[in-house]
């Protein structure tokens, strides 16, 4: 791996960027101090909102973080499928005693805005999902000292983001929890996902980038696997949401090993795109029948799910989780780093032969 971020963390664990209010700077700044690479998630704020963030994790630690954020997405949902499902939707709307929201919210996340925030402000690293940058973007970002990720979910858009002239790809496998990072969201596509391991050794014969696994890893073992298929880093997500500095919702943590919620699925139910979550009530009833409209249906679902949440209903909330979720570890942030890095180092030891058998 580039020495370029290799320097940046002693272990080789990233802490998945994950929007919606679970990567608090408490979270991000636990991470970095136990030596991992801490992540904040931009998506869904304003330039301020991210900015302040950035602020208050760098009171909390002077280690190296990263900050993600989301590509504006181009401008082809169907405006009829919307207002179908959004009247699909009406019984939510009442049995939760809520409005829909506003499907044309925006649908560049302030995009340009929080760029102008990180390149006057710069931080050690910035990720990006669901499209790459230009190549102006990522150059702009290495003379400000930036080191950039971009994730991909198969060796075509890891090529893409290789001729942007990005530092690093994160290869993101179909069991990583929460929105799939493809750069187009094409529907004929949603069942094609490939897993990590796999993806990993593909990418590695496609291109000659530092390679960042993603997807359904809980454990060091794994991330020795990872790294063994080629990747120098491992980022993980799940196994994050479930520790104390977490911003998650306590019913989303508790649900990540409650028998109730037995599976995954990739669904576009709640914000019409494909995303990982344990499968409960509204992604079953609505799933089949949401269209693909990624930034619309995710506003005209949040009343609906900011309600779930705040009445107690786990069975109305995106309760995002990779394939892994059954092994989650309710740990300090900081606790769970040293226990991953003990755990690759014994897997480590066991795979070089030194520790087996003789």
């Amino acid at each position: 791996m580039s020495s370029a971020l290799t320097d940046l963390f002693p272990h080789p664990i990233v802490q998945a960027p994950m929007a919606g209010g679970v990567s608090v700077p408490q979270l991000a700044a636990a991470v970095a101090e136990a030596g991992g690479l801490g992540f904040l998630a931009a998506g869904y704020k304003t330039a301020d909102g991210m900015y302040q963030e950035i602020k208050q994790l760098r009171g909390l630690t002077g280690r190296p973080f990263g900050v993600n954020l989301f590509m504006p997405q181009p401008e082809y949902a169907d405006a009829a499928a919307v207002d179908v499902y959004a009247h699909q939707l009406a019984g939510e709307a009442a049995w939760y005693e809520t409005e829909l929201g506003d499907p044309d919210s925006g649908r560049d996340d302030g995009y340009d805005a929080k760029l102008a925030v990180l390149l006057d402000n710069p931080v050690p690293v910035v990720s990006f999902h669901f499209g790459v940058p230009t190549g102006e973007v990522l150059e702009s970002l290495r003379r400000a000292g930036t080191f950039t990720l971009v994730t991909a979910t198969t060796p075509d858009e890891a090529l893409a983001v290789q001729r942007a002239g990005a530092d690093a790809v994160i290869v993101q496998g179909v069991e990583a929890g929460g929105h799939q990072g493809t750069h187009r969201d094409n529907p004929e596509t949603d069942r094609s996902g490939i897993g990590l391991l796999s993806l990993l050794a593909q990418v590695r014969e496609t291109v000659t980038l530092p390679l960042v696994a993603a997807g359904g890893i809980m454990r060091g073992s794994q991330i020795a696997a990872a790294l063994a298929a080629g990747a120098s880093a491992a980022q993980l997500g799940t196994a994050f949401l479930a520790t104390q500095e977490s911003g998650a919702n306590a019913l989303h943590k508790q649900a990540l090993t409650n028998p109730l919620f037995v599976r995954t699925e990739l669904t576009r139910a709640f914000s019409g795109r494909p995303a990982r979550g344990l499968v409960n009530r509204f992604m079953r009833e609505h799933g089949p029948y949401a269209p693909a409209a990624y930034p619309e249906i995710h506003h005209l679902t949040s009343p609906l799910r900011k309600k779930a949440a705040s009445s107690g209903d786990p069975q109305g909330m995106a309760l995002w989780a990779g394939q892994g979720h059954r092994m989650a570890r309710e740990l300090p942030a900081g606790q769970l780093v040293e226990v991953l890095a003990a755990e690759l180092a014994a897997a480590a030891t066991a795979l070089s032969g030194k520790g087996g058998p003789r």
